[in-house]
């Protein structure tokens, strides 16, 4: 085995930060030329463009500085603690950005997969406070167990790429699947509402079409109900994961309470991705909905899953967002869903149609789940893979 030593990463090589020219100064941005990386531009790749700019003016009056193409960069800050990228032209960066350089001692290569592995355990120094972060002092102190020989270094680099290059193919691959998987839900659904019926307003046919109250978060709790957000509802309906639930403890008669759930009620997101639609299907204990989601109780429960799987079909689609507004960031308001139509049908038919989704669809149900293992699976695998390159005690 070849000669290995362990040094603080400050020991290796030279790193700093970035800084951001006063926005109050339009002259530090006004028909900028030099590139200027925000942490959120990191996604383990190589920038050869930027979202901003900054001027000659603006990086002379800030703690902002060109970092020469080639050099590593690394988030400090938020969520993106610990997310890497490349530079792929001269830039600047932002104080939340630091730039590691290129030294004599160890391929930046070999750096960008260790940090890489290194991620959940610099994300866990960051934890606590309001905005979570790393300082340039933890990443200094981190230690770094690497071959003093750089062409071993550089064949540990070529065979983590080797490997993880089968499992990009692997994962391509899975994904296609869902995209495919995706398109013959849509094919069902099309074929499924494709027969002639007269419509009605959902007005007609709905006992209260309303969305949760705003101010939720004074309720916020550890206990009491739970209070479903905008990102718990999705293309596949409601995703509660057990370690994200939010609750909220709610005095008798606040306003919010209007917005209770109750088993067959239809759930639509009227802003973020609108559109998204879910059912309560089963007995669900107290809970709510936010400010940016509707909730429509049918007057006939038994045709909650029918005009579910409707509004969620290429027609429900259409007639539902026809009627979204707003200037940029598109919204429905709670009268664009009462006048959206839905087919008359009755529920002898209804159970007919919905019977025929399903028989269809939970097959592909079956499948997804094998892909979304799969897919963490790959994630694994990256991470064994790392972890068998370095040297390193979790």
């Amino acid at each position: 085995m070849k000669e290995w030593i362990s040094e603080p990463l400050s020991k290796i090589c030279f790193m700093t930060s970035g800084g951001t020219p006063s926005r109050r100064n339009l002259e530090f941005y006004k028909d900028g030329t030099i590139p200027w990386v925000k942490s959120g531009e990191l996604e383990n790749n190589v920038i050869t463009e930027t979202d901003e700019y900054i001027t000659e003016a603006g990086l002379d009056n800030s703690s902002a500085k060109i970092f020469p193409k080639g050099t590593l960069l690394i988030a400090l800050y938020g969520a993106t603690i610990g997310k890497l990228a490349f530079l792929g032209i001269d830039a600047a960066t932002n104080q939340a950005v630091c730039g590691i350089f290129k030294n004599d001692k160890v391929d930046l290569k070999y750096l960008y997969y260790f940090l890489l592995f290194s991620r959940p355990n610099l994300v866990k120094q960051g934890q606590g406070g309001a905005q979570p972060n790393i300082s340039q002092t933890i990443l200094k102190k981190l230690i770094v167990p690497y071959p003093m020989d750089k062409g071993e270094q550089q064949r540990i680099v070529a065979r983590i790429e080797e490997l993880f290059s089968q499992l990009d193919d692997a994962e391509a691959t899975l994904q296609k699947t869902k995209a495919q998987l995706a398109l013959y839900r849509q094919g069902v659904l099309k074929e499924a509402f494709s027969f002639s019926s007269s419509k009605v307003p959902i007005r007609d046919v709905s006992s209260i079409v309303t969305s949760g109250s705003r101010g939720w978060a004074q309720y916020y709790s550890d206990k009491g109900a739970r209070f479903i957000r905008i990102t718990d509802l999705t293309r596949n309906g409601i995703e509660l994961k057990n370690d994200d639930i939010q609750r909220v403890y709610l005095p008798d008669n606040v306003e919010g309470k209007r917005s209770r759930l109750q088993t067959n009620d239809v759930l639509v997101s009227i802003t973020a991705d609108l559109g998204s639609i879910a059912i309560i299907q089963e007995y669900i204990d107290e809970a709510y909905i936010n400010q940016h989601i509707a909730m429509i109780r049918f007057m006939n429960p038994k045709q909650g899953l029918f005009m579910a799987w409707y509004l969620k079909s290429e027609y429900g689609q259409k007639d539902l967002l026809k009627n979204k507004r707003g200037n940029g960031k598109m919204g429905l308001g709670l009268d664009d869903i009462r006048d959206t139509l839905v087919p008359v049908v009755d529920d002898e038919y209804a159970k007919k149609v919905v019977d025929a989704i399903d028989s269809r669809l939970s097959i592909c149900d079956f499948i997804e789940k094998k892909i979304e293992k799969a897919l963490s699976e790959c994630q694994t695998l990256r991470r064994v893979i790392l972890q068998s390159c370095f040297i390193w005690e979790e």
